[in-house]
């Protein structure tokens, strides 16, 4: 049996009928992915640096070699 090819006019084959997520699924878990993401931007680019709200380096030596990945000096 040879293998056929498919066209758009195969019946099987359903074209443009999946659903899109609606905005108000979505919204809240853009909301979460983007105070993570401030969270996580906050602690690599200012933590212990100019300010910190943690005592001692712990934080500063943990994101160290990231800071400097994403550009951020920090001595």
């Amino acid at each position: 049996m040879a293998a056929r090819a498919l066209s758009p006019h195969d019946p099987y084959i359903a074209i443009g009928t999946t659903p899109g997520i609606p905005l108000d699924e979505i919204a809240p878990w853009a909301v979460l992915g983007s105070i993570i993401a401030l969270i996580m931007l906050y602690f690599v680019s200012t933590e212990q640096g100019a300010f910190a709200l943690f005592q001692g380096m712990y934080v500063h030596e943990y994101v160290h070699d990231g800071r400097h990945l994403l550009g951020f000096p920090c001595h």
